[in-house]
């Protein structure tokens, strides 16, 4: 057995209109999931598969849509969770969190395109999912919004390594 904290408001995304999101997990996650109204979650199943369930539901309690969190199933997927305390106090909050969203969200979206990721920004949390190569490059963007580089170093960084991919890819096809 294992339990995890999710935020009390998250509770309701967890179990679904109905408890459909909660049957959807429990299928796909192999385990069977008890919930309180507090953000207690209680997972029970092999250990393998608890294992695998505690980042889908850490995800969905970082505010990702259960579907999306999902994608940790899939191979080479994995999560990272970037805690805003390590970076100011809660009155720095607003401002780091508009400088990784920019202007309309195109920031977070550039960063969501250059590498294949999706971002989710929460609380005192900005989160991503993406497959391993792409984690690293989304956090890196993160990091260095946060610290203060410039939106167009930071977008320059990232099609780089957008570039990179690329041709690491068409260097696999062509071997």
């Amino acid at each position: 057995m294992e339990i995890i904290r999710i935020p009390a408001e998250r509770v309701a995304k967890l179990i679904g209109k109905g408890g459909d999101s909660k049957e959807l997990l429990e299928l796909k996650l192999k385990v069977s999931i008890k919930v309180t109204g507090d953000g207690e979650v209680e997972l029970n199943g092999e250990s393998v598969d608890e294992f695998f369930a505690k980042d889908v539901i850490r995800a969905i309690g970082r505010g990702f849509e259960p579907h999306v969190a999902l994608r940790l199933l899939g191979e080479d997927f994995a999560l990272r969770i970037i805690d805003l305390r390590d970076y100011g106090s809660k009155d720095h909050f607003a401002r780091l969190k508009g400088r990784v969203i920019g202007e309309d969200g195109r920031s977070k979206e550039i960063i969501e395109e250059q590498t294949d990721s999706v971002l989710c920004i929460y609380g005192h949390t900005i989160s991503i999912i993406a497959k391993l190569e792409d984690l690293a490059t989304a956090s890196e963007a993160v990091f260095k919004l946060l610290e203060g580089s410039n939106h167009s170093t930071v977008f320059g960084y990232l099609e780089k390594m957008h570039r990179k991919k690329k041709d690491r890819e068409l260097l696999g096809r062509t071997q």
